[in-house]
């Protein structure tokens, strides 16, 4: 496939995700955490004061909060006990900058998404690029189409959230650190830090690159005969680099921070934190005002280790639990996605077991090293690498939200499963074709092209004119066998069109994507809820379809980041949902009605069976997938 039409396929792709999640971003309400991520990042870009949500780095919040502090007059409440006494009340004081201040609550939130696709966007050029260096064009389009249109990513890239930041970081610092690796250069050492050091800045868990860094440094010395001093300094200095540029950072999020406050957060804020002596260390950095940028850093890493030993309430399954599940990610991993990405994942992971197999009677210590010293074989490596300890880390973690957390392994798989993929269809499909190329009678030159790209090296001019004159009346004779020698790219082109089709047909709903096996999105809250399906963005669908019923009184039991007083007005009727059964409209968000209706798991004690009595009503619609809307008479 030759390069300029690669990177207009590879345009056009990135235009359509672009589209995508632009069109279907304007009819969702706020999530659950954007209602604390937008009014930080205002409050951060209008204020230099980083008190409300330090267990996140800021720089995913300061895009969000760049446009609408450009453009619009927002009132903030600097008044409010939420912002000048109260610690870290970032639900309040997000509630009140966006619902209770006199602001255009959708004009705040439309205007800080918009920037957020700007990076799905740099991932997906990343994507393109680092797949396209591995194995061609034809990988770099097939791993991005992977990533244009996959549903996990369309819905969270699309929000003022970390979680695709943390899959950019991720992806991003590891690609800079590889080519370092290939090429040592003050350049490339540059790029990496300056990589790294943007990582550490869009979520906490992207520091776990930090001791892979100096891991895959000591390898790659190994492997090569290198000096493992020498690439050990190498790494380090390259962290160095990037924590160099966490300090200006957070110093302007700390200018306007008195110190005094900060040290009173932050002594509350890991009050309870295991990690007493790391704490201890903290306050002291935090009163001393050149070490103040770093103290506010590590608050927010001590806060995010916190918060994952302890977990958060969640249903899953039909329990209720607050501690998490073993078997939780490799469930939501399993009805996430397409079902047509597990099996061109499983195609993939055949070719590679085929592939070792293979190597069988070779295989040794010598052979290894041999394989991966091959830069490219060692970017595979990188990548299995890092899928699988991030795979344990999240088995290990008690914070059981959403197919969100796991966002920084699918660029990975994306690339590694396209590799797969042309390796499988080159492996086979190179002598069919040549073989068959006597017998058939003819083929359009532009099929044979893209063919031709796709499974072999480009054909010699004199080849490609015998293939292109053949005679027509043959072609009709032989098309059983070809259809038999191009079984391989038939299958891929049905997998791939039904990975699309399973994208785009839960359009604008992406956020309750399930595959198949769940029974698609109507059936994914029998599973999960929270994020996977369920983070208040149809409220405004909500107050639409009340609107259009003509329904004066309504009563909602709503999770999200929206207001319901603020879009229902006098229509909302506030009631206990723990008071048994109700008369009337009923409108419940999905994950409030399963953590009503689960089963406590073991040592969980809150109360729970409270919504059990709706089972025996069918609701009269359900917005978005995820609001049950019932009328009980």
């Amino acid at each position: 496939m030759p390069n300029k039409l690669t990177y207009i396929i590879a345009a056009i792709l990135l235009t359509i995700m672009a589209g995508l999640a632009f069109t279907s971003l304007v009819g969702d309400s706020a999530t659950m955490d954007e209602l604390s991520h937008i009014p930080a990042g205002y409050s951060y870009v209008s204020q230099k004061d980083m008190r409300i949500n330090p267990e996140h780095p800021p720089l995913i919040k300061d895009l969000g909060g760049l446009l609408p502090y450009l453009f619009l007059n927002v009132n903030f409440p600097k008044d409010h006990k939420s912002w000048t006494e109260e610690i870290n009340s970032q639900w309040w004081f997000g509630e009140t900058l966006l619902y209770k201040s006199g602001n255009d609550a959708d004009k705040i939130i439309f205007l800080a998404r918009i920037p957020m696709i700007f990076i799905l966007l740099l991932l997906g050029f990343y994507v393109f690029r680092w797949a396209r260096e591995l194995k061609g064009n034809s990988a770099g389009i097939l791993a991005l189409v992977f990533y244009s249109f996959s549903p996990t990513f369309l819905a969270h890239g699309r929000y003022v959230t970390t979680d695709i930041g943390a899959a950019a970081g991720f992806f991003i610092s590891i690609y800079y650190f590889w080519r370092f690796l290939k090429k040592p250069s003050k350049k490339n050492l540059i790029f990496a830090g300056i990589a790294f050091g943007t990582a550490q800045l869009l979520k906490f868990t992207v520091f776990l690159v930090a001791p892979a860094l100096p891991i895959l440094a000591v390898i790659w010395a190994v492997l090569h005969k290198k000096s493992i001093l020498k690439y050990l300094g190498y790494s380090l200095l390259l962290m160095f680099i990037g924590f160099l540029l966490v300090y200006p950072v957070y110093l302007y999020h700390t200018w306007n921070l008195p110190m005094e406050r900060q040290i009173n957060d932050t002594e509350k804020l890991l009050s309870s934190t295991p990690f007493k002596p790391l704490a201890k260390l903290d306050i002291w950095m935090a009163s001393k005002p050149i070490l103040r940028p770093y103290a506010q850093y590590f608050l927010g890493l001590l806060l995010v280790f916190q918060r994952g030993i302890y977990g958060h309430t969640t249903y899953f399954l039909g329990e209720i639990s607050a501690g998490g599940w073993k078997h939780y990610f490799p469930v939501v991993y399993l009805l996430k996605p397409p079902l047509a990405f597990h099996i061109l994942t499983i195609i993939a992971l055949v070719c590679f077991v085929c592939f070792v197999f293979r190597l069988k009677p070779k295989i040794g210590s010598q052979r290894i090293k041999e394989v991966l010293q091959d830069k490219k074989h060692f970017a595979v490596f990188a990548m299995l690498a890092f899928i699988i300890a991030y795979w344990l880390v999240s088995l290990s973690g008690n914070l059981t939200l959403g197919v969100r957390h796991l966002s920084p392994i699918f660029p990975f798989m994306h690339i590694l499963v396209s590799l797969g993929i042309i390796h499988w269809i080159r492996g086979e499909g190179t002598w069919l074709l040549r073989q068959s190329a006597d017998k058939l009678a003819w083929s359009p030159p532009k099929a044979e092209q893209f063919v031709e790209d796709l499974v072999s090296e480009p054909l010699e001019a004199s080849e490609r004119v015998k293939r292109a004159t053949f005679r027509a009346p043959r072609f009709r004779d032989n098309c059983p066998s070809l259809l038999k020698k191009h079984a391989k790219l038939i299958i891929i082109c049905i997998l791939f069109g039904w990975y699309i089709f399973s994208s785009v047909s839960v359009y604008p709903h992406y956020l309750t994507h399930f595959n198949e096996l769940a029974g698609g999105p109507k059936g994914g809250s029998r599973y999960t809820v929270d994020s996977n399906l369920d983070w208040g963005q149809d409220l405004k669908r909500l107050k639409k379809w009340v609107e259009e019923n003509n329904i004066e009184k309504i009563k909602i039991d709503y999770f999200g980041g929206g207001n319901v007083e603020y879009y229902f007005g006098k229509t909302y009727e506030k009631f206990d949902p723990k008071s048994g059964k109700q008369n009337g409209w009923l409108a419940i968000s999905a994950t409030p009605l399963r953590n009503g209706q689960g089963k406590p798991a073991p040592g969980f004690k809150e109360e729970t069976g409270y919504y059990n009595w709706l089972k025996t009503y069918e609701p009269v619609t359900v917005l978005g997938n995820s609001i049950f809307v019932y009328h009980i008479k």
